[in-house]
Parts: structure tokens; sequence; C-alpha cells
């Protein structure tokens, strides 16, 4: 079984059985629940939607169905066509529309796709109202509009463009200062929509950009997750090219991993640190990350004097922390970069921008800017257990055992220790708890995790 529905969208592989992939039927079916939710919750009778999708495979059959499914609740449908996550977030309310819907998978490989869900806003609809949209689904209680009814459709081609000038206008981007030093950079996009909206971007920023893997296609060359592993091609052609770094981004955009000039990786999680460093140098305020993100954003915060909190995970979390702490820049360790100035969602457009500017701005190579941050290391386990064991109550008991250390229960169980921490998450589908750790090397990270392993066992 490949699909899994869940507050923030639905998600599964393409093909198979209804109900247990992401067939045609399964698409219309949330589509339309989505459409009717929006129905009954506006005081409207026109409503709008804009729809982009990544350049997977199946992205012109899915944005198909999901088009003519609102056209017939008699939902007006905005198609950007290719596009990016932030880009469909941006124009959400660029074109006050009522809401939006993404067609990605993210970082899943290419039999993968997805129906993320936008509100008014341009953000993620909340979890609350995801469970309305699921029962929705689940009871089938649609009312298809009549013929002279039916939504209009139109397509619009200016989404990057727009998307591409509230980057370029923002006060913190410094255009001049980047110009003029002329960077020479290598993209690879994983042959999806980062190939036609990073280089415009960068080719207005006077950024010489050597492309890798720009054609979208939706052939992916290499397992799309943005990490060390998968990027081998890139390294080589950075050094090679005597470029000054390599920008590496998912399907959809939203998750930004960055090469220094040596050919090695910055860290996905020093993404949304170096941003945040050159955003507190010139503007105190708060940051936000969720808990299993790097200890390095709380130090650089501490360095500016300003105040960092840490979410639950999940992007919809970290943004609702956002805006009750009035945070001036947040994300997540992934490389999802979010700037309240531009919107509440993650954008590697704007966080190339930033990072450009402040590479500019400190006169360093990206080898040495990432040297002057803290080093930390993290790791990931999981310990799987039987069925009848309550994860719950054995995550109370490590509480237990852990009650003199810093501890958050926000999410799952967090422990805080003075050099390094654990945290400790259960699946909502298997019997599993998932373990993250960072400490100040790999072995001391993985040996935590294995500590950890061992600890849960003798509790159980």
């Amino acid at each position: 079984m490949s699909l899994i529905k869940s507050i923030s969208g639905i998600r599964g592989t393409i093909g198979g059985k209804v109900n247990d992939n992401l067939t045609p039927l399964d698409v219309v079916k949330f589509a339309s629940a989505f459409g009717t939710w929006l129905q009954n919750n506006k005081n409207k009778k026109d409503l709008t939607l804009v729809i982009g999708r990544d350049a997977r495979i199946s992205g012109q059959m899915v944005s198909s169905l999901v088009t003519a499914t609102l056209q017939g609740l008699g939902i007006n449908v905005i198609d950007l066509g290719l596009s990016t996550t932030p880009t469909v977030e941006v124009m959400v309310p660029e074109l006050n529309a009522d809401g939006g819907i993404i067609l990605t998978a993210s970082h899943n490989p290419k039999q993968w796709n997805a129906l993320k869900l936008l509100n008014d806003k341009g953000e993620f609809i909340s979890g609350e109202n995801g469970a309305e949209v699921l029962a929705l689904a689940e009871n089938e209680d649609f009312n298809y509009a009549e013929v002279d009814d039916l939504g209009n459709y139109e397509t619009r081609e200016d989404g990057f463009d727009i998307h591409i000038q509230k980057i370029l206008d923002l006060p913190t981007v410094d255009v001049e200062a980047i110009k003029a030093k002329k960077f020479k950079v290598v993209l690879d996009a994983v042959n999806s929509t980062g190939g036609i909206s990073i280089p415009p971007l960068l080719e207005k920023l006077g950024v010489e950009v050597v492309k890798l893997y720009c054609e979208p296609t939706g052939h992916f060359p290499h397992n799309p997750e943005p990490l060390k592993e998968h990027l081998g091609d890139i390294c080589e052609l950075v050094k090679k090219e005597g470029a000054d770094m390599g920008i590496v981004v998912d399907p959809d955009v939203d998750r930004l991993a960055l090469i220094d000039e040596k050919g090695e990786m910055f860290g996905e999680e020093y993404t949304l640190v170096a941003v945040a460093d050159y955003l507190l140098k010139n503007k105190k305020g708060v940051t936000v990350s969720n808990l299993s993100s790097s200890r390095a954003l709380r130090d650089v915060a501490k360095n500016h004097n300003s105040e960092y909190f840490a979410s639950a995970v999940g992007e919809v979390n970290v943004v609702n922390l956002m805006k009750e702490k009035k945070a001036v820049i947040g994300g997540e360790g992934n490389g999802g970069i979010i700037y309240p100035d531009l919107h509440y969602g993650r954008d590697s457009l704007v966080g190339i921008a930033l990072f450009l500017t402040h590479l500019a701005k400190e006169n360093k190579t990206v080898s040495e800017l990432r040297a002057g941050y803290p080093a930390y290391f993290m790791g990931k386990k999981k310990i799987e257990l039987t069925p009848e064991i309550d994860v719950d109550a054995l995550l109370v008991k490590v509480q237990d055992e852990f009650k003199n250390e810093d501890i958050s229960t926000v999410d799952g169980v967090k422990i805080d220790f003075a050099e390094n921490w654990v945290h400790l998450r259960k699946s909502n589908t298997e019997p599993i708890i998932r373990i993250y750790t960072e400490a100040f090397s790999q072995e001391e990270a993985d040996k935590l995790g294995d500590d950890m392993i061992t600890k849960i066992r003798s509790l159980i």
C-alpha cells in the first residue's frame, strides 16, 4: 500500500488499485473533497484556485484530473503549469485566490506524486482543516455543478517573474553587492522545475550559472533528496568548473542544499543557519526551527543576543510558532528557509538570494563561511517494536529516566544534554520509534543513538 492520506494532503505511487495507490479515482476524490471543503467554508459564490506542478512524469495527468474535477465543482482554476511550491504559495494571494493545490511529491522518487493543499494566504492548511477534508473524502459527499455553472480555466506564465521580482525587491537582498562579486555557481535541479526558475533569478543577480540536470523532464538522474550520498556529480563539477559554489534543490524547490568551492557539502542544516546569521546581523529578532533541527541555529541566535524557539516537526508547526513569536527567520534543518517578509513557506529561491547577499558582504569563500559556524553532526536511527507494545507509555518511561535533564514533550520526547541531544518520535503508521541525535562528532552522535536504543530496550 503506497497511498498516504494526511492532514497536509494525499501522497502515493502512480498506478495500481484504488485506495491502495494514487490512482485517477483517488485524485478526483481528494480534489473533490478539498474543493467541497472550500465551498463549505467560504461565503462567496465564485471560488478560484491556483494550481502548479513540478516536472515529474505523472504531473500533467494528475493536473488534468485535478483541474477537471475543480471545474466540475464550479470552481475556477488558474493553472501555473510547471512551477515550484514556493511560487504557487506566492501566487495564491497575488491573484486573490481562495486556495491552491501543488502537485508534487517533493523529494520522493519519480513514481510518487501528491496533492498539497493551500489556504487563501498561500500557506498549508491547518491540521484541523486537513482532518475536515479527509472526512469529506471518506464520505464522498460531493455536489457537482450543473452545466451552466462549471468553473472557468485559465493559464498564467508569469508566476516565476512575479516571484523573482518580489525577491529582488526585498531590502535584505543586495543585488548590487552580489553582482559586484561576479559569482559562478553550478546548479543541480534534478531535472525538475528548479532548472527553469532558479537560472532567471541568478541571471538577474549577475551570477554565471553552469546547469546540471536542469531540463524539466521529470526523469530524475539521481535520488531527488538532496543528501550527500546523491550529489557526487555536482561536487565534482563545482571543482572542475572552478565555481564559487554549488546549489542543489529538490523537485519542487522548497529545500536548498549548498556545496562549497572545494566540492564539499555545506550541510543542509547550515543553509538556515547561514541565512539567519546574515539577517540577525541587521535586525534583532527571534529565530524558529523544529525540534529535530541543528542546535547551531540556537547558537547563532545567542551570538546575536536573539532568542531561539523550537516547534514540533512539520512546516505548519514551524509557521505557527514563527507567527506566535514574530520570528524574523525560520525553517527546517532539511534546507527549508521560511522568510516571512516574503511569505510563510519554505522557499529555495529567496534562500539563494539571501545566502548570496551574505556571502558577498562577508567577502569569504563558502568554506570559510561554513568554518565560522559551530560544527555539529547528526545521526538518525530507529528501533522497531512489536505491535503489542504501548509506544506512548514507553516514551513516558524514557522521559522519567531522564527527568533531571532539559526535556521537551512538544513532539515526542527531546532530551537536551549539555553537549548533545536526542529526539525520540513515534511513527504514526508503524510500531517504530525514530531516534535523532546531534553531537560534536559523527561517532558521538551515532553512539548516542545506539545508547538510547539500549536504554529503550531495557525499559520494555
